[in-house]
C-alpha cells in the first residue's frame, strides 16, 4: 500500500480562473466602449436613431421646403384669431385733465343706408329692389349727416348764396335738417330720380322740395299719393 497524493489539477484550475478573468475583462472593456460612445455621441450632437426616421409626405419630404409652420394664415378659419397684444397708450401731457372725452353714437358713411331710421331705411331698400327690377340703379349721394357736417354744409352754403335766408333754402340748420335725424336721402342718379317720384309713393317715399329733385322722405303711407311739393326748405327753418 502507498500513500503518494493524487496529481494535483493546479493547472487546470488556474486555466479556468484566467479564462473567467479574461471575460470580465472583456466585459467591462465592451461595456465602457459603450458608455464612451453614447456620451461622444451626446457631445457631439451626432444623429439619434429617431433623426434618421424617413420624412413623411407634408412635412417637408419633397423639396428642400422647410415644414409648414401653423400661423395666423394657416389656422382654421372657424377658430378664434389670435389678438394682438395691446400697447397702452401714451398719455398726452398737453390733455386737459379736466376735461371728459365724450362719446359719440355709431358713426354711418353717409352714402349708406344704415343710418337712416328703420322706417325709412325699410322703405328705401324695397324701392330700392323695385327700380332694380326696371333697370334702374337707386344710388345714396348722402343720407344720415351728422351735426357737424350739416354745420359745414351751411356754412359753405352761406358763402356761396351770399346770405343765412338764401343758404336755407338749399341747406337747413342741424336742428332743423332731416338728414341728421336719420329721415331723408339724397339719391342719383338723374334717372333714379325721375324713378322715385313717379313711384316713390307705392313705398311710402316722397320728393319733399320742387328745388331738389334729389331729396326724399317717407312723408305718406305706403300705397298713398304723397303731398304737393314744397317750394323749398326755408319755410321749415322759420
Amino acid at each position: 500500500m502507498t500513500h503518494e497524493l493524487p496529481p494535483r489539477r493546479t493547472n487546470r484550475a488556474r486555466t479556468r480562473l484566467l479564462s473567467v478573468t479574461g471575460l470580465v475583462v472583456v466585459a467591462l472593456a465592451v461595456g465602457s466602449l459603450l458608455v464612451w460612445h453614447a456620451q461622444l455621441s451626446e457631445l457631439l450632437d451626432l444623429d439619434s436613431a429617431a433623426d434618421k426616421h424617413p420624412v413623411v409626405a407634408g412635412s417637408g419630404a419633397t423639396g428642400n421646403k422647410p415644414p409648414v409652420t401653423e400661423t395666423s394664415a394657416t389656422l382654421p378659419p372657424d377658430g378664434e384669431p389670435t389678438k394682438a397684444p395691446t400697447t397702452p397708450s401714451k398719455s398726452n401731457p398737453t390733455a386737459d385733465p379736466t376735461k371728459s372725452v365724450q362719446t359719440t353714437g355709431p358713426v354711418y358713411a353717409e352714402e349708406s343706408d344704415l343710418g337712416l331710421t328703420p322706417k325709412m331705411r325699410s322703405r328705401l331698400r324695397k324701392a330700392t329692389a323695385a327700380a332694380k327690377a326696371d333697370g334702374i340703379t337707386i344710388s345714396i349721394t348722402s343720407a344720415r349727416r351728422s351735426v357737424a357736417k350739416q354745420k359745414q354744409l351751411l356754412k359753405a352754403a352761406i358763402a356761396k348764396y351770399g346770405s343765412y335766408r338764401e343758404a336755407i333754402r338749399w341747406v337747413l340748420p342741424p336742428e332743423k335738417s332731416a338728414h341728421v335725424k336719420g329721415k331723408a336721402v339724397d339719391i342719383g342718379p338723374r334717372s333714379a330720380m325721375t324713378w322715385l317720384e313717379k313711384n316713390g309713393w307705392r313705398y311710402g317715399l316722397c320728393r319733399r322740395y320742387d328745388n331738389e329733385p334729389w331729396h326724399f322722405e317717407a312723408l305718406t303711407t305706403p300705397g298713398k299719393r304723397c303731398p304737393a311739393l314744397q317750394v323749398s326748405g326755408a319755410a321749415e327753418a322759420g
